[in-house]
């Protein structure tokens, strides 16, 4: 066992560093010497270069500006043109976060100005996007790590102990074991847990909104040991792959979690949301966690960017990759052992280029399995051309609004609901759809929020738009924010011909359900699904054909009837079609010699695996959930 820190110490000047410690994999060194952290000479990149780590140097708390007297001196340097809105400090760490509107005018010319505020203010200043919406449930969630920095260090600390108190230890016996606790066979709960002699990490930890029988994941599998449990990887914020981690911090998780920054935010929102929509629906039971438990869960939370490779524990480095699904949405690259196996964790994916994303990455370092979802892989899954579903929403719309009527969409609050804005955005200012009202209902409002604050996430079209043309889709007039029950009401009886946009998608409580209970009964209205309905969801009963089903209202039951249109269109959808999860395993570099089929009904993801065997001549298989497969 070797010392990490002992080896980085010993290539630097005795006397400069006042203290060393790790920020989850990164390395954090800090000097009292002025002069010294603001040029060392390359002493730091001859270390970094020799041990392979991301190491950073810092100024000591002690050396730093005072806080007011530096926030002053910042704003002196940023031009006013870069509209700084928030400064923050984060001083036990030496840092500053600086919220602009024009990010790269604070950063100035190849960093200029960043180098300024360094040396006169001695704090580490970091750059953010101020989002173009204002939402005070984004400012909330990242409070909370601002008000918790004297935990955060040392939490940081703690996971880089585990990390690197193993550093280079040779490993006789390795092997890697896979099981499902849920998303075997099934669309829904996506929870894998990855187990090596070190390690011990979940793949999500999700629920499946549509079912009341078994919802959530198996975590009662004698596997499973959450007092074992080292890190916990969430691939996206949709709640089927993220609905249960706060569970695991109600009853004392406290590792780490890894995603990007926009699944953290957006995971946060709709977390936040789940626990609303299950107070309102559970009869008097309480939710399944609290917003503690959320808040524990951002706390702990270690964001990294696509394609940083990162040490979660002695023997797994991990490298998120664009999945292409939502924002933030990310394939899991898993590099195990010394060199051992390359395993890819697709989560949810889109081997296709939408209004807002990029297609899902196809080239790796290695790959020898992969772990693919399978949501469209049944042979009558293929969904239709892209283009023709934006017309068949036109049609759909202009239809409904010459009659007089009102279209809903239920939606997921996050990635369908922002596709389908900005599709309607540029219909309507292309002149191909006639300016109507969009009402945007539910957590979908503060969802597009977080998207306006990473711009970076989204593809290049939506870039240049945002940034060249001034013109960000998510800010047209066209759309109007329903903030309360009065606003909703007033939307359904008094505004003419609209869109609504509101939450769930499957019709599992949130406001799309009350809209539908308020327009079902009247002919000229409309209904459109654009993403999947889960077996056992009110959506999927609705799609199905069923023309009347009841609902609760306080202590009445009352019958409602589905007189209005009720259409799907599926090229929406954010997941692959059956056609292009087999091209993106025909593209991958390097092509993995063995495929898992999961998250997916169970003919899909038997049928997926099965074609794949034969396009591909690769081992492929599709676990049941509480099956276990031994990967190496």
């Amino acid at each position: 066992m070797i010392d990490i820190i002992k080896e980085i110490l010993k290539q630097l000047p005795s006397d400069k560093i006042s203290e060393a410690n790790f920020e989850g994999a990164n390395i954090v060194l800090y000097t009292k010497d002025k002069d010294f952290f603001l040029n060392n000479n390359g002493i730091i990149k001859k270390v970094v270069d020799s041990i392979k780590k991301r190491v950073e140097l810092r100024p000591d708390p002690s050396i730093t500006l005072d806080m007011e007297e530096a926030e002053k001196e910042i704003k002196k340097i940023i031009p006013e043109e870069a509209g700084v809105d928030q400064v923050i400090f984060d001083p036990q760490r030496s840092r500053v976060i600086i919220e602009a509107e024009k990010p790269g005018l604070a950063i100035g010319k190849q960093g200029s100005i960043l180098r300024d505020i360094r040396s006169k203010t001695l704090f580490v200043p970091l750059i953010n996007r101020k989002p173009a919406i204002r939402s005070k449930l984004i400012e909330t969630i990242r409070a909370v790590l601002y008000q918790n920095s004297d935990y955060r260090r040392k939490f940081l600390d703690k996971i880089g102990h585990r990390i690197y108190d193993g550093w280079i230890r040779e490993k006789k016996n390795e092997w890697i074991r896979m099981s499902y606790l849920g998303s075997g066979r099934q669309g829904g709960r996506s929870c894998l847990f990855l187990q090596t002699p070190e390690s011990r990490v979940l793949l999500d930890c999700g629920v499946d909104v549509a079912s009341d029988q078994n919802p959530y994941p198996y975590l009662e599998a004698p596997e499973f040991n959450i007092n074992d449990l080292d890190a916990v990887i969430v691939s996206h914020a949709h709640i089927d792959h993220s609905g249960f981690v706060p569970y695991l911090f109600k009853y004392g998780y406290r590792g780490p979690v890894y995603c990007t920054a926009p699944t953290r935010d957006v995971m946060s929102l709709m977390l936040l949301d789940f626990v609303k929509i299950q107070r309102s629906d559970s009869n008097g039971k309480e939710p399944l966690f609290s917003t503690d438990d959320i808040k524990e869960m951002v706390k702990h939370t270690i964001t990294l960017e696509y394609n940083e490779v990162s040490d979660i524990t002695p023997d797994v480095r991990i490298t998120l990759y664009n999945a292409g699904h939502i924002l933030g949405s990310s394939m899991v690259h898993m590099h195990v052992g010394n060199g051992l196996h390359n395993i890819l964790y697709s989560g949810d994916h889109k081997y296709g280029r939408t209004m807002l994303l990029d297609p899902a990455v196809t080239v790796f370092p290695r790959l020898e399995t992969l772990l693919l979802e399978s949501t469209y892989g049944g042979k009558d899954s293929n969904t239709p051309e892209r283009q023709s579903s934006d017309e068949e929403l036109k049609r759909i719309v202009q239809e409904t609004v010459k009659r007089k009527g009102k279209v809903l969409i239920p939606t997921l609050g996050v990635g369908r609901s922002q596709e389908i804005m900005v599709v309607i955005e540029n219909m309507v200012r292309n002149g191909t759809l006639e300016n109507i009202p969009v009402y945007i209902d539910g957590l979908i409002w503060d969802v597009t929020a977080i998207h306006t604050a990473y711009p970076e996430y989204l593809n290049s079209s939506i870039r240049k738009q945002i940034f060249h043309k001034d013109q960000n889709p998510f800010l047209s007039d066209i759309f109007k924010r329903v903030g309360s029950q009065k606003e909703r009401m007033q939307v359904i009886e008094e505004t003419g011909s609209c869109v609504i946009l509101a939450t769930s998608g499957m019709l599992q409580g949130g406001p799309s359900v009350e809209y539908l209970r308020h327009l079902a009964d009247n002919p000229k209205n409309s209904m459109i699904f654009v993403n999947y309905q889960g077996e056992g969801s009110l959506g999927r009963r609705v799609q199905r054909g069923e023309k009347e089903y009841s609902v609760t209202n306080g202590s009445k039951s009352e019958v409602v009837q589905i007189k209005l249109e009720v259409h799907t269109v599926e090229g929406f959808s954010g997941h692959s079609s059956r056609n292009q999860l087999l091209n993106f395993v025909s593209k991958c570099e390097p092509r993995p010699k063995k495929v898992i089929i999961n998250h997916g009904e169970s003919s899909k993801c038997l049928d997926l695996a099965s074609t794949m065997h034969k396009n591909f001549r690769i081992e492929t298989s599709a676990p049941r959930n509480l099956e276990s497969v031994r990967i190496k």
